[in-house]
């Protein structure tokens, strides 16, 4: 399995050019398919440990398959999209970003949220500067970072910060929750909003700080097959085992929320 990163579009292409199949193959893992060649998903950053993991499920159980990843913010994704990257299936962390590519008549058939998230306040690990909620993000000597409200994370912290009723000045502004994050892994920031996901995985790196207008912003998250995929039994096959038992286990496991 491989990661791709934004700007490869040429690698995606090469990726993604593998033997289709005529009818999707079974979604739980171990079982029998006609499933072949390869799938190429382009999913939302602050799915990329979940999915990564999910897809070496989903190899495992269709031997000779080959999952191919582009992880990025969901707008950005989006845009790819309608602009003719080549992909089979699409992982949005927000319903705006699938709705911009189905409006556009890139998708085929019928998005499904499949999980949801919620942010917290990442902070250094042992939260050294005492953060107990968004009001504390005002303190003038802080340095926060956030996600550009173009991408569903930074759209997601407007809303929370809004429900708070305070005004938060960031130092920068990140293109996806990744980005976010790796400020305070680096101490650069002394937090940052990001999904509760993304603080779980990066845990020993920094600590997570849960506040309740959080509940204000949960995320839905959902994913759809792609009109010009050129694997589209791969496509359905990789959205029914992102759906199954194996799928959500791995998804709750990260810390995902149930649809």
């Amino acid at each position: 399995m491989r990661i791709l990163a934004i700007g490869l579009a040429a690698l995606i292409a090469l990726a993604g050019c593998g033997a289709g199949a005529d009818e999707p193959g079974a979604a739980g893992s171990g079982g029998e398919s006609n499933v072949t060649g390869s799938i190429t998903v382009f999913a939302a950053a602050s799915l990329t440990e979940s999915f990564t993991a999910i897809g070496e499920q989903f190899e495992a159980a269709h031997p000779g398959v080959r999952v191919t990843f582009n992880f990025a913010g969901s707008s950005a994704l989006a845009t790819q999209i309608n602009e003719g990257a080549p992909a089979d299936v699409f992982a949005s962390a927000s319903p705006k970003s699938v709705a911009a590519v189905v409006d556009a008549g890139n998708s085929e058939g019928t998005p499904t949220t499949f999980v949801r998230n919620q942010l917290v306040i990442a902070v250094a690990e042992g939260n050294p500067k005492g953060l107990a909620g968004l009001a504390d993000l005002t303190r003038p000597e802080l340095k926060v970072a956030l996600c550009a409200e173009a991408v569903p994370c930074g759209a997601a912290a407007k809303t929370a910060i809004e429900a708070a009723g305070v005004k938060v000045t960031p130092v920068t502004l990140e293109q996806d929750v990744k980005a976010a994050l790796s400020k305070v892994k680096l101490g650069e920031v002394d937090a940052a909003l990001v999904y509760r996901t993304d603080a779980k995985a990066a845990a020993g790196d920094v600590d997570a700080v849960e506040f309740p207008e959080s509940a204000t912003a949960i995320n839905d998250y959902p994913i759809v097959a792609l009109k010009d995929a050129k694997n589209g039994a791969g496509a359905q096959a990789f959205i029914a085992y992102v759906l199954s038992a194996d799928g959500s286990k791995v998804l709750t496991g990260a810390g995902f929320q149930a649809p």
